[in-house]
């Protein structure tokens, strides 16, 4: 139900003029408790349903968005009580160096980490600054981190540190006192404190753009000099729901031309975490393209430092994808 639905009701225009602007940080907020970008949907619309029914009690005395945050922040703490924590593969084990004898197993029953669409979280996804801002509270890396953190602790933290509020106020969020939230604050902090920072360089966006042009090039011709060129030395990969992971610049290309230049894709661009990505569709028997993957680039200056395949079809709807492409098609 949403809240342009609810606004055939009493009252439901006024609300959903007022609630739709904060639509997207409170997804964004949601989506880094949870990991989840379809659990992070259901429980925006659970704020805003829960909000506009208690509308009419709103008192002000608190902002609209505090009051929402306040929803959302409970919501997100009520569903994790049931959820176990989310992962990417590189929180598993130990990369593999050679993946010639690699254990290509899925683990569908793990709870893996989503990739969120860049436009789901941007009013201007075009605007250099707003890509920065969205890559440094989303990172996949970042957000795997906050999923290692228990829940009050990871709740105060995304409170203070990324929505902006201060620790007593977060404290009031779960119903603690200001010394109770600064401790949560403080041990957060410890726990992450490993998490390397972000570079924030103004023109990020445009190297990546660039980037992301050279390497879609080189995936569609299977040209691995040219992909070659592109990847650090160090480069990650990681393939969920595989748990298997590889590290390095000749393993990723051996088993690019082990696994993925042996079959027939298309590639369309798309944004992920406000980094490049591309969705791979695979060559089916009817001669159709079907969804493969979302591929996330995590760039370093003009270099790709990691590479996060997501292999779940049912992820392209959220991204506004096809569902198909025919055998003709020119992405």
């Amino acid at each position: 139900m949403s809240v342009s639905a609810e606004s055939r009701w009493p009252g439901g225009d006024e609300f959903a003029e007022l609630a739709d602007p904060y639509r997207r940080e409170l997804l964004a907020h949601c989506y880094r408790m949870l990991g989840s970008l379809h659990d992070a949907e259901d429980l925006v619309q659970d704020t805003l349903i829960r909000a506009w029914r208690g509308y009419e009690n709103f008192d002000g005395r608190s902002s609209l968005r505090t009051w929402l945050y306040r929803i959302a922040t409970n919501a997100c703490l009520t569903a994790l009580r049931s959820h176990h924590r989310r992962v990417l593969p590189s929180g598993l084990g130990v990369a593999v160096d050679d993946p010639r004898n690699a254990d290509l197993t899925r683990a569908d029953a793990v709870p893996w980490l989503d990739p969120i669409p860049t436009a789901r979280l941007a009013e201007q996804p075009d605007d250099p600054a707003t890509i920065v801002a969205i890559r440094d509270s989303t990172r996949l890396a970042l957000v795997a981190a906050f999923q290692r953190l228990p829940v009050r602790q990871r709740a105060v933290l995304l409170l203070v540190e990324v929505v902006g509020y201060r620790p007593a106020e977060a404290g009031e969020f779960l119903g603690i006192g200001p010394v109770a939230a600064r401790s949560l604050l403080q041990r957060a902090r410890s726990t992450l404190a490993d998490v390397p920072p972000y570079d924030q360089r103004p023109d990020a966006a445009r190297v990546d753009e660039a980037v992301l042009n050279r390497y879609l090039a080189a995936f569609e011709a299977d040209d691995s000099a040219a992909i070659a060129e592109l990847l650090r030395e160090d480069v990650e990969y990681e393939m969920p729901p595989f748990p298997i992971w590889f590290r390095g610049r000749a393993a990723v290309l051996d088993h690019l031309h082990r696994r993925v230049f042996t079959r027939s894709r298309r590639s369309i661009r798309t944004s992920a975490n406000g980094y490049p990505a591309i969705a791979t569709y695979s060559e089916s028997a009817d001669g159709r393209f079907l969804p493969h993957a979302i591929h996330l680039l995590e760039t370093d200056g003009e270099s790709i430092a990691r590479i996060v395949v997501f292999i779940d079809r049912a992820l392209f709807p959220s991204f506004g994808l096809a569902s198909s492409l025919p055998a003709a098609a020119t992405p």
